[in-house]
């Protein structure tokens, strides 16, 4: 996507649509991914009612028959959900902009979205996971750097994509991430995953660095082999061939640290709160996922503290 709003094509209801993205980019400040998300969940919408459809003649029942039309084509209840928040955001907008008289949305309810506990990896699985990069080699160096910060600090994958050396502060041992919305926390930073970036800026990115034109440097944090910002399908790989060293057979990929790096926060004693504004969390009920307790916890607490256990 480019950095002006994307072009939807076909429908009358293009340049509400446009209006609506463009509102996202500039004033919410929505993330490339997000916009993109947004974007072919209105194109989705749009095959649905037809090209000759205008803003202002969507009503309820078109909704509701677009949700269950999603159902009965096989879509999950989370993809489904997810297209109506679209879809709501983008009818909240018109009726704010008084291109509608009312909110079709309104009719309809979301669907119903199961939430599951997160699976996390043991302390034990993710020492394993941290030193199986243990070589001395650039690629290695940096390896053990990006699995490091991201148990240090719960970030999402995006993030630690998106990080910059300026966004490091060995003194004050904190690092500045970007999460969504280009919200801005400043998050501690362990001395593992200190030493471990403080050894990767100082012997390998800069042989990283070597293979582009230094004037093309932007300061990426954690660089490919080719001198260029470290995507987010490299970082995908880094976790997964980490784990396959280690020899865990559970599905592990970037955001599982996430989940990994609360729960043993708040296993070792850690306010929800605290742990909220690590993992930059808007609401609290997003956080309290985390406080699922562990069947082995939970026999030792019965048996510890029920008077007739």
């Amino acid at each position: 996507m480019t950095a002006a709003y994307p072009v939807l094509t076909g429908s009358c209801l293009e340049p509400a649509c446009r209006m609506f993205l463009d509102y996202c980019r500039v004033e919410c400040g929505l993330t490339i991914n997000s916009l993109e998300s947004y974007e072919r969940d209105l194109r989705a919408f749009l095959a649905f009612v037809g090209p000759e459809k205008d803003a202002a003649d969507i009503a309820g029942p078109e909704i509701v028959d677009y949700i269950v039309w999603l159902a009965e084509n096989g879509l999950c209840a989370r993809s489904r959900s997810r297209m109506f928040v679209a879809l709501r955001c983008f009818f909240r907008f018109c009726l704010a902009e008084k291109l509608i008289g009312a909110d079709p949305c309104g009719y309809a309810e979301s669907p119903k979205v199961w939430k599951h506990l997160p699976q996390d990896l043991s302390p034990a699985e993710v020492k394993r996971l941290l030193e199986a990069e243990r070589g001395d080699d650039p690629l290695s160096v940096r390896n053990r750097a990006v699995l490091e910060v991201f148990y240090a600090t719960g970030a999402r994958v995006s993030e630690v994509s998106s990080l910059k050396v300026a966004d490091i502060d060995f003194a004050e041992k904190t690092i500045r991430l970007f999460g969504k919305g280009r919200k801005e926390r400043m998050t501690p930073l362990g001395r593992a995953a200190l030493e471990a970036t403080a050894r990767y800026l100082d012997s390998s990115r800069p042989l990283l660095r070597r293979s582009v034109d230094t004037s093309d440097d932007q300061g990426w944090l954690f660089m490919s082999r080719s001198g260029k910002r470290f995507l987010r399908e490299n970082i995908f790989r880094v976790v997964k061939t980490a784990a396959l060293k280690a020899g865990i057979g559970k599905n592990v990929y970037p955001h599982l640290l996430r989940h990994s790096f609360a729960t043993h926060m708040l296993e070792g004693g850690a306010n929800l709160r605290a742990v909220q504004v690590l993992l930059g969390h808007s609401f609290l009920d997003t956080t309290e996922i985390y406080t699922h307790v562990h069947r082995p916890r939970l026999v030792e607490a019965y048996g510890a503290f029920h008077p007739r256990a």
